[in-house]
């Protein structure tokens, strides 16, 4: 009788979906379905956290009805949304002030006045862009918003405490007449804003040091020849994302040698709300992925990099079809992680979709999420330097976002699929005697095991679903909770699972569908006997 042999694949490589079943047979640690899981800063594959409504059980819609959540941003202590024909803040997501009010000037107003002033509606408001002007004078900074409709809105707070002992600014600021400007940003000393109504071409300035006004010393204006879809500082210089090229802006602050150079003719792109700088380098939506602009050795030059080829397929359909989505990202710092949805606000909420990056030391690493709705999403560290998340959608509340153990009290179903394993010989048949999974918990989960022969084939007995069993958190001294760890849990377990079935090839797919904590899969250790060519 033969002795069986042992195969070890370590969960690495993330998502992949441009490789044939063959070519997947030399690269097993990666994911043919990688669905709410994130690859790890540590390794492994771990099924992502949910979300939960800004206030809990407690939450209040910021309009009091169900209108779509336009931008959302941390802004001091609190968090400002944009909705409807109006803005928010609020420090708990209970409590709303209305803050699109009427002009304020001067010493800026007390609680009682500014809630007193008229409403400055902001009629027919779209997807919204924030930019924080801070110059070390203001306690939160400067925060303004556009909407491609309205011309920018500022707002100041300042105070800490009770928001009826803080002192209040707000206002228009009008980039070119009275129209409404899409993207803002802000880079040495400058406001900029693109995207005008009119004016898609033209790139407009502010005041050195003076935000609210395009017409004071060191404003300007500089007209491109393709049309703006976006604008970020990096480094030293402002990018400036066009329809089908890239340029950046270098010396604004000297009007003798401010230039645009041109940085790519043949690359666009598709969404500004897509543009983020991630691991020193700026992160954007082009027409055939996502692209990285990477600042190189020399002072002053860059590379551009395609860097979603392992998930071609997914973005290419984004691509063909942004006109059908809500574009919006983020990035989670202490996750290396970069975020990008894209939300259909006709589709049911089981159809949205997203897909989630990490940078690892050998580059970038996919996944996706589905049942994640986002309409609106943003990140910040607050005045007390911490990082804090936010998301908005059509139901007209703010959630904190990635948090929790499921998606605002809906279960999150999370898969990850293998390739086919041939263990070396895709002619030898193979009996699996058993699987020794290494996985860690953050408290008791129960997925479950799906194995499948010769790529799913019919004619070949296919087993029922495997139970793993309860994976226990580890117990560590000082730490553990009575009641809730368990005894003798160990921190990388290897929980061994008996298994049946046979064939030249097989998969195996986790699944777990509940409200349970998250839990990684670091790599499989398998046991199997060979049998024979057939």
């Amino acid at each position: 009788m033969a002795a069986t042999q042992p195969y070890t694949v370590p969960c690495t490589g993330g998502l992949v979906k441009t490789s044939n079943a063959i070519d997947l047979l030399r690269t097993p640690g990666v994911a043919t379905e990688l669905r709410n899981f994130e690859v790890s800063i540590e390794g492994g594959y771990r099924r992502i956290n949910g979300y939960k409504k800004l206030g809990t059980t407690s939450s209040v819609q910021p309009s009091g009805s169900s209108d779509t959540i336009l931008g959302v941003t941390p802004y001091g202590d609190g968090v400002v949304a944009c909705v409807s024909d109006d803005i928010y803040f609020s420090l708990d997501g209970i409590t709303w002030l209305q803050i699109n009010r009427a002009s304020v000037s001067g010493s800026g107003d007390n609680y009682s006045t500014f809630t007193g002033r008229s409403v400055l509606a902001r009629t027919s408001q779209g997807q919204t862009s924030f930019a924080l002007f801070d110059s070390g004078a203001y306690d939160y900074g400067l925060l303004v918003i556009a909407d491609g409709v309205n011309e920018p809105y500022y707002f100041r707070m300042e105070g800490s405490g009770a928001l009826s002992t803080r002192t209040y600014y707000s206002g228009e600021i009008t980039v070119n007449s009275t129209k409404g400007v899409q993207h803002v940003t802000v880079h040495d000393k400058h406001l900029i804003a693109a995207g005008v109504t009119d004016n898609l071409n033209t790139l407009y300035y502010s005041g050195t040091l003076d935000p609210t006004d395009f017409t004071s010393s060191g404003a300007g204006n500089i007209v491109i020849e393709d049309q703006i879809t976006g604008i970020k500082s990096f480094r030293n210089e402002l990018f400036i994302f066009c329809e089908n090229s890239i340029f950046k802006l270098q010396n604004i602050n000297n009007s003798s040698t401010v230039a645009v150079v041109p940085v790519a003719k043949n690359v666009g792109c598709l969404s500004g709300f897509s543009i983020q700088e991630i691991g020193g380098d700026l992160l954007f939506l082009a027409s055939d992925g996502l692209r990285t602009v990477a600042g190189t050795a020399r002072i002053g030059d860059v590379e551009l990099g395609t860097v979603t080829k392992a998930i071609q397929p997914l973005v290419s359909d984004l691509a063909e079809n942004i006109n059908l989505y809500i574009i919006s990202s983020v990035v989670l710092r202490q996750k290396s992680q970069y975020r990008l949805f894209y939300s259909n606000a006709s589709a049911t909420n089981s159809a949205q979709r997203g897909i989630i990056g990490t940078l690892r030391p050998n580059g970038w690493e996919w996944s996706e999420t589905r049942g994640l709705e986002v309409t609106g999403i943003g990140s910040g560290f607050d005045h007390n330097g911490i990082e804090q998340h936010y998301h908005g959608d059509t139901n007209g509340y703010v959630y904190t976002h990635d948090i929790g153990n499921d998606f605002d009290g809906a279960t999150i179903l999370a898969r990850y699929a293998t390739p086919d394993f041939d263990y070396g010989d895709l002619g030898t048949l193979k009996t699996l005697h058993s699987l020794r999974l290494s996985a860690n918990a953050e408290g008791l989960v129960q997925p479950d095991l799906q194995v499948r022969f010769n790529y799913g084939d019919t004619a070949v007995p296919q087993p029922n679903l495997f139970d793993i069993g309860t994976i226990d958190p580890p117990s560590i001294f000082g730490e553990a909770v009575f009641n809730s760890n368990v005894f003798g849990g160990a921190n990388n377990p290897l929980i061994s699972i008996p298994l049946q079935g046979s064939g030249h090839s097989n998969n195996f797919t986790f699944i777990s569908e509940d409200s349970l904590p998250p839990y990684t899969i670091n790599g499989l250790y398998i046991n199997y006997m060979p049998s024979g060519r057939r």
